[in-house]
């Protein structure tokens, strides 16, 4: 029972961390308090049938997600999607942490003005499944089409956006490790001009 409680507290984290998420934030939406989630992710509070109930539906999670239940045998996946910065963004992995995968739905002419390019801790790898997506990568400026895609350390500074008129669908894999997949970036010389690889 012990190591059972004991794993809450990181999945409690990853799965905070997954959609972008401060304790301040996760505060606001549950009524919980900032030290009392902090200690409850730290493993320095064990967690109430009440609080992991505030905690599932904050994170759009089953309770069972949570604790680590058995599975059942059912090896399905039931998405939840949610909303991020605009972009719908599906969940198709069960565990926090490791790697993780997501299709992603990026409206039209997402964002609004030039993209903010980012760094953070991971390895990220892209399939584009429908529409053109612009991947700002250090120097690289490249579109990328359906069936194309990219890998990238996210230590690089990056930001990808959508200048089309229609919506792209894209499959993601994030995660520390993994295996290399087939690269795809290299230097343009016009801002969109497509590059092959």
């Amino acid at each position: 029972m012990d190591g059972v409680l004991q794993a809450v507290g990181p999945r409690l984290r990853a799965l905070r961390q997954q959609r972008g998420a401060t304790l301040a934030q996760l505060s606001k939406t549950t009524g919980i308090s900032v030290s009392t989630l902090s200690r409850l992710e730290a493993g320095q509070r064990r967690p109430t049938l009440e609080l992991l109930l505030l905690l599932a539906r904050a994170h759009q999670v089953p309770l069972d997600e949570l604790v680590g239940a058995p599975t059942t045998g059912d090896p399905r996946i039931h998405p939840r999607p949610y909303e991020r910065n605009g972009m719908t963004i599906i969940p198709l992995t069960r565990r926090p942490g490791g790697l993780q995968a997501y299709k992603m739905v990026i409206p039209a002419r997402w964002p609004a003005g030039e993209p903010q390019r980012q760094v953070h801790e991971g390895y990220e790898w892209l399939y584009v499944l429908s529409g053109r997506l612009r991947l700002l990568l250090g120097e690289h400026d490249v579109i990328l089409t359906p069936g194309e895609v990219a890998e990238f350390d996210t230590h690089v500074p990056h930001a990808f956006c959508n200048p089309s008129p229609e919506p792209v669908e894209m499959l993601s894999l994030f995660g520390p490790q993994g295996e290399r997949l087939h690269v795809r970036a290299q230097p343009t010389t016009r801002k969109t001009q497509r590059s092959d690889a």
